[in-house]
């Protein structure tokens, strides 16, 4: 039975551990027409000729300072199984707009499957609720099909594209930012 618990401190080893990557066969192919009357954007779900894996790499000396401040502040969650942290989520409460951001959220991959993620995830929620935010936010990329399904199953809206997040070559490098969330109120979740 997994326990889902706030975690207080993290150390670089757990999140070397939890946060590792992802394999996907298929990807989001993001096109956008703009007109001098309209803009529109478009995802397509396509399959890709191979599976990719991405691999992420260590978390840096400031992400981690970040995330142990997030930790300290009460911004964590881990799901244990048998004492160990099986799975992790690290958020940010945004007060400006009322929103939660989820930084991080990762499943060891031998417990992947098994609903750790959707018990992580309703944490995260009432959590979100407890701190009177109005939604919480997912970030992730357009080859990330298993989370973005993830999300989506979970009740989370796909709410915004960039297409420069992360670089200016996002988009030739099929890698887009995308933008899901899931709109809260008291006592359940709505979608907006």
């Amino acid at each position: 039975m997994v326990a889902v618990e706030p975690i207080l401190q993290l150390d670089e080893h757990l999140l070397q551990a939890l946060i590792v990557g992802y394999t996907t066969t298929e990807r989001y192919q993001v096109s956008r027409e703009e007109t001098p009357d309209s803009v529109r954007f478009e995802l397509r779900l396509l399959p890709l000729e191979q599976p990719f894996t991405k691999r992420y790499a260590p978390v840096g000396a400031a992400e981690l300072q970040q995330y142990q401040t997030l930790a300290a502040q009460g911004h964590a969650l881990g799901a244990f199984e048998a004492g160990q942290c099986v799975g992790l989520a690290i958020l940010e409460p945004r007060q400006w707009n009322a929103s939660l951001w989820v930084l991080e959220l990762h499943i060891a991959t031998n417990y992947q499957g098994q609903g750790i993620g959707r018990a992580l995830m309703e944490a995260v929620e009432v959590h979100a609720l407890a701190n009177g935010l109005r939604c919480i936010v997912c970030e992730t990329q357009t080859k990330n099909v298993p989370a973005i399904r993830f999300y989506r199953a979970l009740g989370f809206v796909l709410d915004g594209v960039d297409l420069s997040f992360y670089t200016e070559h996002d988009q030739e490098r099929d890698e887009v930012a995308v933008f899901l969330k899931k709109w809260l109120v008291p006592g359940k979740a709505a979608q907006g």
